[in-house]
């Protein structure tokens, strides 16, 4: 067939900026003439790959062709994939991959399998070098599911894109289909976004404007003519979401994984121009979905050098099984990034309380600045709680005033300023002014740690 006329092509060309696109490896063809292959030979090999631009911005981009060889993975279709990682690396550009295959190309055998496993090499490789963006178009399943993991921001077509290890009726007990799908997927935690293919370019070009290139570059938007000095009204009460739209520059957000872990919200926003990623927690009791989801974001952006900013509203752990297996594993991954992180940090906080307000973008895990407002709350329970603890013998109503007394000495954002875990306590409609402030004497922030790796968890 014609491959301009191709699907993978028209992808390819409905994301990259006008005429940008330039192919490598169109008449690359499948060498294997095993099994039941035959001499059967197809120009591409399945995949079509090469660079262009997207706003401006140079990108390598594959898109697998399921009208060649159903899209199947072959050994020359993966030596087309690992070499396209290989050049993008070198020349520190980000990737971007559309997924459409049958899977693993049978006939091909072992040449196949180890076709994949390079792909899986150089997507370890370029882990942290460069962005790596996967959106999924129709079939993705087997080994070919673990790619969108192994990419930092992952898109699902919403209508006819499976995504899955094992088929659905190849699953025991199981016949329905559902969780393949991108709703499910998404709720698990596996996408970032998912909607039609309009909105899912959309989306990959927002976070084009958003993220460098390379690990080495800087995440720096265009000039934005929002003033610094703009007031935020009514902050305090705003929904995280909402909190970060207001504080960013015209409101300009991406926010990632917002099916997953609703406890918290990860995005990027701009301020002054300047990429920041946000964490933004809703002042419900803490989930561990919402912690893992914000460890993965917060470790993509110290790999990428982009400040954090941390939105802190939380009055504990959630009380459920669920949290008793994995809380205590997923907040040791959340607080070795904290504190660990070599970026710019600041921090907002409205509520923070015991141990779950100890580990949200707390001054003791190295968060450079912390604000608070004067109506928040920071202690180690709940006031009344504290009083019924302290004081069991008194009445209900002494209870009472013992419980204004230990907010007021103890649980208060002044309270903790005086003791220096507050930097200081601003007005709600200041925080987009002092933001800024704070991330402007921060920049060129520079920790001279001992070397090591990485963590050992």
């Amino acid at each position: 067939m014609d491959q301009r006329n191709s699907l993978a092509r028209k992808r390819i060309e409905a994301l990259l900026d006008e005429s940008s696109f330039v192919e490598i490896g169109a008449h690359v063809c499948s060498r294997s003439t095993d099994f039941n292959s035959g001499e059967k030979q197809e120009a591409s090999d399945g995949v079509i790959c090469g660079y262009g631009s997207i706003s401006g911005k140079p990108v390598y981009i594959y898109a697998q062709d399921r009208e060649v060889l159903s899209g199947s993975i072959g050994e020359m279709h993966g030596k087309k994939i690992a070499g396209l990682y290989d050049t993008a690396m070198k020349m520190g550009c980000p990737v971007v991959e559309l997924l459409d295959s049958s899977g693993l190309r049978i006939p091909e055998a072992t040449d196949a399998i180890f076709a994949l496993s390079t792909i899986y090499e150089k997507k370890a490789k370029a882990k942290g070098l460069i962005p790596q963006y996967t959106v999924i178009f129709g079939q993705v399943g087997g080994g070919l599911a673990i790619l969108p993991s192994l990419s930092d921001f992952s898109f699902m077509e919403k209508e006819e894109a499976r995504l899955f290890l094992t088929a659905p009726d190849g699953v025991e007990g199981n016949k329905d289909e559902a969780f393949a799908k991108a709703e499910a997927q998404a709720k698990q935690g596996n996408l970032d976004f998912y909607g039609t293919e309009e909105e899912i370019f959309d989306e990959v070009r927002k976070a084009f404007a958003f993220l460098p290139a390379n690990n080495e570059d800087a995440a720096y938007q265009e000039d934005m003519e929002d003033s610094l000095n703009r007031s935020v009204e009514g902050f305090f009460a705003l929904a995280p979401r909402e909190a970060l739209e207001t504080l960013s520059d015209e409101g300009r957000i991406f926010e990632v994984k917002s099916h997953f872990g609703e406890g918290a919200v990860t995005a990027f926003i701009s301020l002054n121009g300047q990429t920041v990623g946000a964490v933004a927690t809703n002042g419900e009791p803490l989930h561990w979905k919402a912690v893992e989801k914000m460890d993965q974001f917060l470790r993509f952006c110290n790999s990428y050098s982009i400040p954090i900013l941390t939105v802190c509203d939380v009055p504990g752990f959630e009380n459920c099984s669920c949290n008793e297996k994995h809380m205590a594993k997923a907040m040791a991954s959340l607080l070795s990034i904290y504190g660990n992180a070599s970026v710019p940090m600041v921090s907002l906080v409205k509520k923070a309380i015991g141990s779950a307000g100890a580990a949200i973008g707390s001054k003791g895990l190295g968060v450079d600045l912390v604000y608070a407002y004067p109506e928040s709350e920071i202690s180690i329970m709940d006031a009344k709680y504290a009083a019924d603890i302290l004081y069991p013998e008194k009445s209900a109503s002494e209870r009472e005033e013992e419980s204004k007394r230990f907010l007021e000495e103890k649980s208060s954002a002044l309270a903790a300023a005086k003791r220096g875990y507050v930097d200081d306590l601003i007005l709600p409609e200041e925080s987009r002014q002092r933001i800024i402030s704070a991330f402007e004497i921060l920049y060129g922030k520079a920790n001279f740690d001992f070397h090591k790796k990485f963590g050992s968890n």
